[in-house]
Protein backbone atom coordinates (compact mmCIF):
# COMPACT_ATOMS: atom_id res chain seq x y z
CA UNK A 1 0.00 0.00 0.00
CA UNK A 2 1.41 3.41 -0.96
CA UNK A 3 2.03 6.01 1.69
CA UNK A 4 -0.69 8.62 1.99
CA UNK A 5 0.50 12.24 2.15
CA UNK A 6 -1.57 15.37 2.87
CA UNK A 7 -0.19 18.28 0.82
CA UNK A 8 -1.57 21.67 1.86
CA UNK A 9 0.96 24.34 0.91
CA UNK A 10 -0.32 26.40 -2.02
CA UNK A 11 3.09 27.78 -2.99
CA UNK A 12 4.38 24.23 -3.44
CA UNK A 13 1.39 23.31 -5.58
CA UNK A 14 1.18 26.49 -7.68
CA UNK A 15 4.81 27.17 -8.58
CA UNK A 16 6.63 25.19 -11.29
CA UNK A 17 9.86 23.45 -10.41
CA UNK A 18 11.60 20.09 -10.04
CA UNK A 19 9.74 19.31 -6.82
CA UNK A 20 6.67 18.22 -8.78
CA UNK A 21 8.52 15.52 -10.72
CA UNK A 22 10.28 14.29 -7.58
CA UNK A 23 7.00 14.03 -5.69
CA UNK A 24 5.29 12.16 -8.53
CA UNK A 25 8.23 9.77 -8.87
CA UNK A 26 7.78 8.44 -5.34
CA UNK A 27 4.38 6.88 -5.93
CA UNK A 28 2.77 8.39 -2.84
CA UNK A 29 -0.97 8.80 -2.70
CA UNK A 30 -1.22 12.60 -2.56
CA UNK A 31 -4.30 14.34 -1.21
CA UNK A 32 -4.17 18.05 -2.06
CA UNK A 33 -5.85 20.77 -0.03
CA UNK A 34 -5.57 24.57 -0.23
CA UNK A 35 -4.07 25.74 3.03
CA UNK A 36 -3.63 27.19 5.49
CA UNK A 37 -6.23 24.86 6.97
CA UNK A 38 -8.13 25.59 10.15
CA UNK A 39 -8.14 23.23 13.11
CA UNK A 40 -11.68 22.22 12.18
CA UNK A 41 -10.65 21.18 8.68
CA UNK A 42 -7.53 19.42 9.94
CA UNK A 43 -9.71 17.48 12.38
CA UNK A 44 -11.88 16.34 9.48
CA UNK A 45 -8.82 15.05 7.63
CA UNK A 46 -6.73 13.73 10.54
CA UNK A 47 -6.21 10.01 10.98
CA UNK A 48 -5.91 8.95 7.36
CA UNK A 49 -2.36 10.07 6.56
CA UNK A 50 1.18 8.78 7.01
CA UNK A 51 2.70 12.24 6.48
CA UNK A 52 1.81 15.92 6.34
CA UNK A 53 3.58 18.17 3.84
CA UNK A 54 2.17 21.35 5.25
CA UNK A 55 2.27 25.13 5.36
CA UNK A 56 0.74 27.20 8.15
CA UNK A 57 -2.06 24.77 8.98
CA UNK A 58 -3.36 24.46 12.54
CA UNK A 59 -1.71 21.24 13.74
CA UNK A 60 -2.89 21.27 17.33
CA UNK A 61 -2.69 18.62 20.03
CA UNK A 62 -6.21 17.50 19.13
CA UNK A 63 -5.24 17.12 15.47
CA UNK A 64 -2.11 15.16 16.43
CA UNK A 65 -4.01 12.85 18.78
CA UNK A 66 -6.53 12.06 16.06
CA UNK A 67 -3.69 11.60 13.52
CA UNK A 68 -1.95 8.99 15.70
CA UNK A 69 -0.79 6.33 15.43
CA UNK A 70 -0.69 6.44 11.63
CA UNK A 71 1.06 9.82 11.25
CA UNK A 72 4.81 9.21 10.96
CA UNK A 73 6.21 12.62 10.06
CA UNK A 74 5.34 16.28 9.54
CA UNK A 75 7.36 18.11 6.90
CA UNK A 76 6.87 21.86 7.19
CA UNK A 77 7.28 23.95 4.05
CA UNK A 78 9.01 26.94 5.66
CA UNK A 79 10.54 27.72 9.02
CA UNK A 80 7.67 29.08 11.11
CA UNK A 81 6.51 26.44 13.59
CA UNK A 82 4.04 28.42 15.70
CA UNK A 83 1.00 26.70 14.13
CA UNK A 84 2.29 23.26 15.20
CA UNK A 85 2.06 22.04 18.79
CA UNK A 86 5.74 21.18 19.07
CA UNK A 87 5.47 19.97 22.67
CA UNK A 88 2.79 17.48 21.66
CA UNK A 89 4.86 16.22 18.71
CA UNK A 90 7.75 15.52 21.08
CA UNK A 91 5.50 13.65 23.51
CA UNK A 92 4.10 11.58 20.65
CA UNK A 93 7.53 11.07 19.03
CA UNK A 94 6.44 12.58 15.71
CA UNK A 95 9.37 14.29 13.94
CA UNK A 96 8.75 17.79 12.60
CA UNK A 97 10.96 18.79 9.67
CA UNK A 98 11.49 22.34 8.46
CA UNK A 99 13.45 24.24 5.79
CA UNK A 100 15.99 26.71 7.21
CA UNK A 101 18.16 28.76 4.91
CA UNK A 102 16.03 28.87 1.77
CA UNK A 103 13.94 32.06 1.84
CA UNK A 104 16.00 34.66 3.72
CA UNK A 105 17.08 36.57 0.62
CA UNK A 106 13.63 36.85 -0.94
CA UNK A 107 11.96 37.88 2.34
CA UNK A 108 14.62 40.55 2.88
CA UNK A 109 13.97 41.82 -0.64
CA UNK A 110 10.24 42.00 0.05
CA UNK A 111 10.95 43.91 3.25
CA UNK A 112 12.63 46.59 1.21
CA UNK A 113 9.95 46.49 -1.47
CA UNK A 114 7.38 47.40 1.17
CA UNK A 115 9.66 49.93 2.79
CA UNK A 116 10.43 51.72 -0.47
CA UNK A 117 6.78 51.65 -1.52
CA UNK A 118 5.80 53.32 1.77
CA UNK A 119 8.49 55.96 1.94
CA UNK A 120 8.18 56.93 -1.76
CA UNK A 121 4.34 56.99 -1.73
CA UNK A 122 4.44 54.52 -4.59
CA UNK A 123 0.94 53.06 -4.24
CA UNK A 124 -1.09 56.32 -4.26
CA UNK A 125 1.00 57.70 -7.13
CA UNK A 126 0.52 54.57 -9.26
CA UNK A 127 -3.18 54.43 -8.37
CA UNK A 128 -3.50 58.01 -9.61
CA UNK A 129 -1.58 57.59 -12.87
CA UNK A 130 -3.65 54.50 -13.72
CA UNK A 131 -6.69 56.76 -13.51
CA UNK A 132 -5.07 59.37 -15.74
CA UNK A 133 -4.06 61.70 -12.92
CA UNK A 134 -0.54 63.07 -12.47
CA UNK A 135 -0.20 62.86 -8.67
CA UNK A 136 3.26 63.77 -7.33
CA UNK A 137 3.42 63.28 -3.54
CA UNK A 138 6.67 64.10 -1.75
CA UNK A 139 8.39 61.11 -0.22
CA UNK A 140 11.46 60.30 1.86
CA UNK A 141 14.93 58.89 1.28
CA UNK A 142 16.10 55.79 3.09
CA UNK A 143 19.64 57.16 3.04
CA UNK A 144 20.90 57.77 6.59
CA UNK A 145 17.60 56.68 8.13
CA UNK A 146 17.82 54.54 11.26
CA UNK A 147 16.40 51.03 10.93
CA UNK A 148 15.78 48.77 13.91
CA UNK A 149 15.91 45.03 13.27
CA UNK A 150 14.33 42.76 15.89
CA UNK A 151 15.87 39.32 15.48
CA UNK A 152 19.30 38.88 13.94
CA UNK A 153 18.90 35.44 12.41
CA UNK A 154 19.24 34.73 8.69
CA UNK A 155 16.51 37.11 7.53
CA UNK A 156 17.51 39.87 9.94
CA UNK A 157 21.08 39.60 8.68
CA UNK A 158 19.94 39.90 5.05
CA UNK A 159 17.88 42.98 5.93
CA UNK A 160 21.00 44.46 7.57
CA UNK A 161 23.01 43.68 4.43
CA UNK A 162 20.53 45.59 2.26
CA UNK A 163 20.19 48.45 4.73
CA UNK A 164 23.97 48.82 4.63
CA UNK A 165 23.71 49.25 0.85
CA UNK A 166 21.35 52.17 1.42
CA UNK A 167 23.85 53.66 3.90
CA UNK A 168 21.29 53.40 6.68
CA UNK A 169 22.20 53.44 10.35
CA UNK A 170 21.45 49.90 11.48
CA UNK A 171 20.30 49.02 14.99
CA UNK A 172 19.58 45.51 16.23
CA UNK A 173 18.11 43.57 19.12
CA UNK A 174 17.99 39.84 19.71
CA UNK A 175 19.11 36.96 21.90
CA UNK A 176 21.15 35.61 19.01
CA UNK A 177 23.88 38.04 18.03
CA UNK A 178 26.10 37.36 14.98
CA UNK A 179 29.06 39.52 15.95
CA UNK A 180 30.89 39.10 12.64
CA UNK A 181 27.84 40.28 10.69
CA UNK A 182 27.27 43.13 13.15
CA UNK A 183 30.86 44.26 12.69
CA UNK A 184 30.65 43.97 8.91
CA UNK A 185 27.56 46.15 8.62
CA UNK A 186 28.02 48.36 11.66
CA UNK A 187 24.96 47.10 13.52
CA UNK A 188 24.47 48.89 16.83
CA UNK A 189 23.36 46.44 19.51
CA UNK A 190 20.56 47.31 21.95
CA UNK A 191 20.09 45.61 25.30
CA UNK A 192 16.32 46.13 25.34
CA UNK A 193 13.68 46.25 22.65
CA UNK A 194 12.39 49.50 24.18
CA UNK A 195 15.76 51.13 23.60
CA UNK A 196 15.61 50.04 19.96
CA UNK A 197 12.11 51.45 19.39
CA UNK A 198 13.01 54.80 20.93
CA UNK A 199 16.08 55.28 18.73
CA UNK A 200 15.03 54.39 15.18
CA UNK A 201 12.89 55.65 12.29
CA UNK A 202 11.89 52.19 11.08
CA UNK A 203 11.13 48.93 12.89
CA UNK A 204 11.44 45.60 11.07
CA UNK A 205 10.73 42.44 13.14
CA UNK A 206 12.29 39.13 12.11
CA UNK A 207 11.98 37.10 15.28
CA UNK A 208 10.16 33.87 16.05
CA UNK A 209 6.56 34.05 17.21
CA UNK A 210 6.36 32.88 20.82
CA UNK A 211 4.22 33.71 23.83
CA UNK A 212 6.69 36.49 24.69
CA UNK A 213 6.96 37.97 21.19
CA UNK A 214 3.24 38.03 20.40
CA UNK A 215 2.31 41.69 19.99
CA UNK A 216 5.94 42.64 20.35
CA UNK A 217 4.85 45.76 18.46
CA UNK A 218 2.21 47.27 20.72
CA UNK A 219 0.83 50.67 21.70
CA UNK A 220 3.41 51.25 24.43
CA UNK A 221 6.38 50.55 22.17
CA UNK A 222 4.95 52.45 19.21
CA UNK A 223 4.63 55.46 21.53
CA UNK A 224 8.40 55.27 22.07
CA UNK A 225 9.03 55.79 18.35
CA UNK A 226 9.53 59.18 16.76
CA UNK A 227 6.43 60.78 15.23
CA UNK A 228 6.33 59.96 11.53
CA UNK A 229 8.08 56.59 11.82
CA UNK A 230 7.40 53.44 9.81
CA UNK A 231 6.94 49.76 10.63
CA UNK A 232 7.47 46.98 8.09
CA UNK A 233 6.49 43.42 9.01
CA UNK A 234 7.45 40.41 6.92
CA UNK A 235 7.73 38.11 9.94
CA UNK A 236 4.46 37.00 11.49
CA UNK A 237 1.20 38.91 11.70
CA UNK A 238 0.94 38.17 15.41
CA UNK A 239 4.15 40.10 16.11
CA UNK A 240 2.15 43.32 15.70
CA UNK A 241 -1.02 44.43 17.48
CA UNK A 242 -3.18 45.48 14.53
CA UNK A 243 -5.37 47.71 16.70
CA UNK A 244 -2.34 49.58 18.01
CA UNK A 245 -0.98 49.95 14.48
CA UNK A 246 -4.31 51.29 13.24
CA UNK A 247 -4.58 53.81 16.09
CA UNK A 248 -1.04 55.06 15.44
CA UNK A 249 -1.74 55.46 11.72
CA UNK A 250 -4.94 57.36 12.48
CA UNK A 251 -3.20 59.69 14.93
CA UNK A 252 -0.32 60.32 12.54
CA UNK A 253 2.27 58.98 14.95
CA UNK A 254 3.10 56.31 12.38
CA UNK A 255 3.65 57.49 8.83
CA UNK A 256 3.09 54.03 7.45
CA UNK A 257 2.74 50.30 8.02
CA UNK A 258 3.80 47.78 5.42
CA UNK A 259 3.04 44.14 6.08
CA UNK A 260 3.07 40.83 4.27
CA UNK A 261 1.47 38.97 7.17
CA UNK A 262 -1.75 39.22 9.19
CA UNK A 263 -2.95 37.60 12.40
CA UNK A 264 -5.75 35.98 10.43
CA UNK A 265 -4.94 34.81 6.91
CA UNK A 266 -6.73 35.49 4.76
CA UNK A 267 -8.07 38.45 6.76
CA UNK A 268 -11.72 39.39 6.92
CA UNK A 269 -12.81 41.52 3.98
CA UNK A 270 -13.62 44.39 6.35
CA UNK A 271 -10.19 44.40 8.04
CA UNK A 272 -9.43 48.17 8.31
CA UNK A 273 -5.74 47.86 7.44
CA UNK A 274 -6.52 46.43 4.00
CA UNK A 275 -7.81 49.75 2.69
CA UNK A 276 -6.09 52.24 4.99
CA UNK A 277 -4.29 54.91 2.93
CA UNK A 278 -1.17 54.67 5.11
CA UNK A 279 -0.95 50.87 5.06
CA UNK A 280 0.35 48.50 2.41
CA UNK A 281 -0.76 44.89 2.85
CA UNK A 282 0.49 42.11 0.59
CA UNK A 283 -0.93 38.59 0.71
CA UNK A 284 1.97 36.69 2.36
CA UNK A 285 3.97 36.65 -0.87
CA UNK A 286 7.37 37.58 0.57
CA UNK A 287 8.86 34.14 -0.05
CA UNK A 288 6.66 33.28 -3.03
CA UNK A 289 9.08 33.68 -5.92
CA UNK A 290 10.00 31.41 -8.81
CA UNK A 291 13.46 31.13 -7.27
CA UNK A 292 12.60 30.64 -3.59
CA UNK A 293 9.62 28.27 -3.86
CA UNK A 294 11.49 25.44 -5.62
CA UNK A 295 14.35 25.71 -3.09
CA UNK A 296 11.92 25.55 -0.20
CA UNK A 297 9.75 22.87 -1.79
CA UNK A 298 12.71 20.63 -2.59
CA UNK A 299 14.07 20.88 0.94
CA UNK A 300 10.65 20.10 2.44
CA UNK A 301 10.18 17.18 0.08
CA UNK A 302 13.70 15.84 0.58
CA UNK A 303 13.17 16.01 4.36
CA UNK A 304 10.06 13.88 3.90
CA UNK A 305 11.63 11.37 1.51
CA UNK A 306 14.89 11.02 3.42
CA UNK A 307 13.04 10.34 6.65
CA UNK A 308 10.64 7.83 5.12
CA UNK A 309 13.41 6.03 3.21
CA UNK A 310 15.80 6.10 6.17
CA UNK A 311 18.79 7.74 4.51
CA UNK A 312 19.99 11.23 3.64
CA UNK A 313 20.06 14.48 5.62
CA UNK A 314 16.97 15.78 7.36
CA UNK A 315 16.37 19.10 9.08
CA UNK A 316 14.39 18.24 12.20
CA UNK A 317 12.97 21.07 14.30
CA UNK A 318 11.82 19.17 17.39
CA UNK A 319 14.78 16.89 18.09
CA UNK A 320 12.92 13.63 17.58
CA UNK A 321 15.46 12.39 15.02
CA UNK A 322 19.11 13.36 14.42
CA UNK A 323 19.27 16.57 12.44
CA UNK A 324 21.63 17.86 9.76
CA UNK A 325 23.55 21.01 10.59
CA UNK A 326 21.85 24.24 9.66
Amino acid sequence: MSLRVLLTTCSFQDTPGPHHALLESKGFEIIRERGPLSEARMMELAGDFDAFLCGDDAITRAVLEKSAPRLRVISKYGIGLDKIDIAATKEMNIPVMFTPGVNHTTVAEHTFALLLAMTKNLIPSVDATRKGNWYRPTGHELWKKKIGIVGMGRIGQEVARRAYGFEMEIHGFGNFWPQEIADQFGVIRHDTVESLFSEVDIISPHTKLTATTKHLINAERIALMKPGSWIVNTGRGELADANAILAALESGHLAGYGTDVMEQEPPAADEPLLCHPKAIVTAHIGSRTFESVPRQAMKALQNLIHFLEGHGDVYCANGVVPCADF
